[in-house]
């Protein structure tokens, strides 16, 4: 039995945790949602370094066997200095394997991808498809976040927003959400955009983890952790995707 530490800005990584889980049972986890610095898209690099090195080592410090970077901003801009503090363990971010995926997913060869600010302006995602001869289109969608934490993933102005966003597609056939927090928006991202293959990072970086790890017999503990009153984490984790949540215990991150 290994135990794999996730952490995210906030609830967005849960998305990635229960990808995680259906595809390693038995396996021990424990996340860190950040919520009390949420979001991280709209921080500069240095920042965004700090943050992800905080909690690594507070994962570090619960003796995990595997890092999931369950944060498209952190794997674009910290994934190094994250793998440095690992010293030798694996870690896994959200953009290799989802590039992976689009890439043998996409029929015509276009593919874009929609994040948050930082994530976007890193070039973390256009610089791994500058390898093959894919066309990929950008862009940030800096309110999706704020909705999504606050739990108004049904809300109409959703609709709206999402029109604004995503009326820049044409040719593209596959659509990259690089944030954790937009899969709770695939529903209304596809009945939008109903003929379009949407790569779901999280999904991606959990097959690249089983590969590694493979299932276990025994069962599995999710301990969860956040930085900040939890607000929406326990309701929108049982309701949208179906999480028990029992321990959920708060940190002062500073102190890592």
């Amino acid at each position: 039995m290994s135990k794999i530490g996730v952490f995210d800005s906030g609830i967005g990584g849960l998305t990635v945790l229960s990808q995680l889980i259906n595809r390693l049972p038995g396996h021990d986890f424990v996340y860190f949602g950040d919520n009390a610095r949420v979001p991280y898209g709209n921080k500069s690099e240095r920042v965004i370094q700090h943050y992800s090195l905080q909690a690594t080592k507070f994962l570090l410090s619960h003796n995990v066997d595997m890092i999931v970077v369950a944060c498209n901003t952190a794997s674009a801009l910290a994934i190094n200095q994250i793998k440095e503090m690992a010293s030798g363990l694996p870690v896994i971010g959200m953009i290799n394997s989802s590039v992976s995926d689009a890439i043998k997913i996409t029929t015509n060869g276009n593919i874009a991808v929609i994040g948050t600010e930082s994530t976007i302006a890193s070039g973390a995602y256009q610089n791994k498809f500058s390898m093959s001869n894919i066309k990929v289109t950008t862009k940030s969608c800096p309110l999706f976040v704020p909705f999504v934490e606050a739990g108004m993933i049904s809300h109409p102005a959703l609709d709206l927003i999402i029109d604004e966003y995503l009326n820049f597609l044409k040719d593209e056939d596959t659509l990259i959400l690089g944030c954790t927090h937009y899969p709770f928006l695939k529903t209304s991202i596809k009945k939008y955009l109903p003929e379009i293959n949407i790569v779901d990072t999280g999904e991606s970086a959990a097959k690249l983890a089983a590969q590694l790890l493979g299932p276990n017999n025994g069962i599995g503990i999710t301990e969860y952790f956040v930085s900040d009153t939890p607000n929406n984490f326990i309701n929108i984790a049982e309701n949208e995707l179906g999480l028990k949540i029992t321990n959920l215990q708060q940190l002062n991150i500073e102190e890592w």
